[in-house]
């Protein structure tokens, strides 16, 4: 085998570090392999994953450990190892690049570049040896190589039309001046995003289509702001299931299924199968901000305890195992345990007895379904298939019996595995995630009344803001003491969005301040101003193969989502109309896409809401922490008001009414703390009393 030299040892990323030792030549990417790669004219291998992929373990352990594949990589390629949550750029042009060739994709993706980064020929997965139809590896690589040195006209022809598509997809223009501006869009489309949800929403099993099943969290939180339209008589009569039930069918049987950790709390990343059973067992932290948020919004409109429950357990999830000493939240846990997917969470009944009293373990047996025969390769996920209150009535015990059983034996049980060998955690800080995160705390801190949420919220903006920025320059991804890569658009928005979130739970003018010194910046930096929108990439990025601009909501929100409710929130908190006249074209050119495709236009689409909806503008005039601004505070955040802002602070405080001019020239009525409800910053009469103020809104 040919002399080696891997270069992923000094990188930061988890993944990246796991393939350090591999015996592949591998890269990161940067100019030296790009200009090996130009010097030798030799293609380019991109391997793109993630640390908690478990296909990409797999992928690395059958081929990139494998000496004589690693040899064929380093003779015939300069090999490119990328881990896609720090470099959601390259992950996305190139994933455009292997949908258009195969129309599917996944990780591990594999992509052949010529030496300018134009891709020609990818795929995702490819097992060591020809199997189930899939070439295996070293065909593929073989095969690259000998057309690259051999069939190279065809190369570049393949290469020119991808780099045009893609070049093409990245300058689309979102406004159409020769067709006219489109018509101004009304709420009456939200009608059309709730019937094309509720076309394919699972009655059953909750959710949306069929297996694999992925949670649709912002898909879910349209349809409470549908039914919240509905509720005030502004849209018509809902169709059966109506969107509130299609909403609690899903948060219910997702929290009762495999997919929700029932002893840890939080969320595995999705279900292979329809009913929720069986997930792949990831734990992303980007999930567990958008559920927890979904299922603290739920609890909102409803009062269920239940949905409040699982908010709670699931951010004491990433408070206990995703939270850094420094207050980052980590990226992810990994599927495998000892190399086994799944190890740390399935049970047998043998452990269970083993654990439990007797008459405990049989009931939570169950309750949980835990059998000998199993349901997952011979052993159990725990999930939860009957209603609470028949199975107590079937047991002769009260629901309030049941469930402190059941929270006792979940507790033992929880302790037992504590002992096992836990998941690989990839411990890298992404602001990005963070910012979503950030953004669930601070909801959950204002309206659950939790300190400690707050606490948690305030040490990861304070780190966020310290570790991560650097010279007006938001910085990507930070580990082991070390921040590096500038900062994409969805870096800028989501830890702004998060920052507003935070004014608004505890007011402290300061998170209010940066969150607009961030937008301000992100408006300088990834404005398309030919064709609408922003880029994700900065006016500062690398030259790549196209300049990406993501506009569809997909695991995470899109970048540009995110920017347009938070400059619609910097609007209706300082009344400047240059953050709205930069939100109304794109959402406006947008509308009727989004209508007709709302699955991939959830956040999109609440900006859209945000911007037809009368805002209410709440200001409190009071010292936030006395007790009868808290009482008219209380009023606010009881409810589930996502077309608001709220802002608070004593009369003294000229900072904040400086800052924040929806707070200027507010004053106390009768000498006590005041509430002023307020759309288009005309303002109803001003309330000092919860009563009152509860009228209004």
């Amino acid at each position: 085998m040919s002399e080696y030299t891997n270069r992923l040892i000094d990188e930061t990323s988890p993944y990246l570090l796991q393939h350090s030792h591999n015996p592949v030549d591998w890269y990161p990417w940067g100019s030296e392999a790009l200009e090996k790669a130009r010097n030798e004219d030799k293609p380019i291998l991109l391997s793109v994953g993630y640390s908690a992929c478990h296909w990409c373990h797999v992928m690395e352990r059958e081929s990139f450990e494998n000496e004589k594949i690693a040899g064929l990589m380093n003779q015939n390629f300069v090999s490119i190892k990328v881990d896609r949550e720090e470099r959601p750029d390259i992950d996305g042009i190139y994933m455009q690049a292997v949908q258009a060739l195969t129309h599917q994709g996944g990780w591990p993706m594999t992509v052949f570049l010529t030496p300018d980064g134009r891709p020609f020929y990818g795929g995702t997965y490819f097992p060591p040896r020809d199997s189930r139809g899939m070439p295996g590896f070293p065909r593929v690589l073989l095969s690259m190589a000998e057309a690259y040195k051999n069939q190279r006209q065809q190369v570049e022809e393949q290469a020119q039309q991808l780099a045009d598509y893609l070049q093409e997809r990245s300058t689309t223009p979102l406004r159409q001046p020769n067709l006219g501006a489109p018509a101004a869009p009304s709420l009456a489309l939200l009608e059309t995003s709730s019937q094309a949800l509720l076309g394919d929403f699972d009655p059953e099993n909750g959710g949306f289509g069929g297996a694999p099943k992925f949670p649709g969290t912002m898909s879910l939180d349209l349809l409470l702001r549908i039914h919240l339209h509905r509720q005030k008589g502004e849209l018509g009569q809902s169709s059966e299931p109506s969107e509130l039930e299609a909403v609690e069918i899903s948060l219910q049987k997702m929290a009762q299924g495999g997919i929700y950790d029932q002893l840890g709390g939080g969320f595995h990343r999705y279900s292979v199968d329809a009913k929720w059973l069986v997930p792949h067992f990831e734990k992303m932290l980007y999930d567990n901000a958008l559920l927890s948020r979904v299922y603290l919004h739920a609890y909102l409109v409803t009062g269920k305890p239940f949905y409040r429950r699982i908010v709670e357990e699931t951010l004491d999830y990433v408070v206990r195992e995703m939270t850094s000493p420094e207050g980052g939240f980590y990226s992810t846990q990994d599927a495998d345990s000892e190399g086994v997917e799944g190890k740390f969470f399935i049970w047998t009944p043998e452990e269970v007895r083993a654990t439990l009293p007797a008459e405990d373990a049989e009931l939570f047996m169950q309750y949980y379904d835990v059998t000998p025969q199993g349901n997952f390769e011979g052993q159990n996920i725990l999930h939860i298939t009957q209603d609470a209150s028949s199975f107590a009535a079937s047991k002769q015990l009260s629901v309030e019996a049941l469930e402190q059983r059941l929270e006792a034996a979940r507790r033992s049980l929880f302790a037992l595995r504590e002992k096992r060998v836990k998941p690989g955690r990839d411990e890298k800080i992404l602001t990005s995630w963070n910012g979503l995160m950030l953004k669930s705390f601070a909801e959950a801190a204002r309206h659950l009344g939790r300190a400690d949420y707050l606490q948690v919220a305030t040490r990861n903006a304070e780190f966020l803001l310290t570790s991560l920025h650097r010279k007006d320059r938001l910085l990507r991804t930070f580990k082991a003491g070390r921040a590096h890569l500038n900062g994409y658009l969805e870096d800028y928005m989501f830890l702004a969005d998060g920052l507003l979130s935070l004014y608004e739970a505890g007011f402290e003018t300061r998170w209010f301040g940066h969150a607009q010194i961030l937008t301000d910046e992100a408006i300088q930096l990834f404005d398309d101003s030919a064709n609408g929108g922003f880029f994700d990439t900065g006016s500062d990025h690398e030259a790549l193969v196209s300049r990406p601009k993501e506009i569809m909501d997909n695991a995470t929100p899109a970048g540009n989502s995110v920017a347009a409710n938070v400059l619609l929130r910097l609007a209706a908190f300082t009344g400047q109309e240059r953050y709205r006249e930069r939100v109304m074209p794109y959402l406006q050119s947008l509308a009727s896409i989004m209508t007709r495709h709302p699955s991939a236009f959830g956040e999109a689409l609440g900006a859209l809401d945000f911007a037809l909806s009368p805002v209410q503008e709440v200001a409190v005039v009071g010292a936030p922490a006395s007790p009868e601004t808290q009482a008219l505070l209380k009023v606010v955040n009881a409810r589930y008001l996502p077309n608001s802002v709220l802002a608070c602070a004593a009369p003294e405080d000229a900072g904040a009414s400086e800052e924040i001019p929806l707070l200027a020239d507010r004053g106390y009525k009768a000498g006590k703390p005041t509430a002023y409800v307020c759309q288009n910053f005309a303002c109803q009469v001003p309330v000092d009393t919860a009563e009152d103020l509860a009228a209004q809104l």
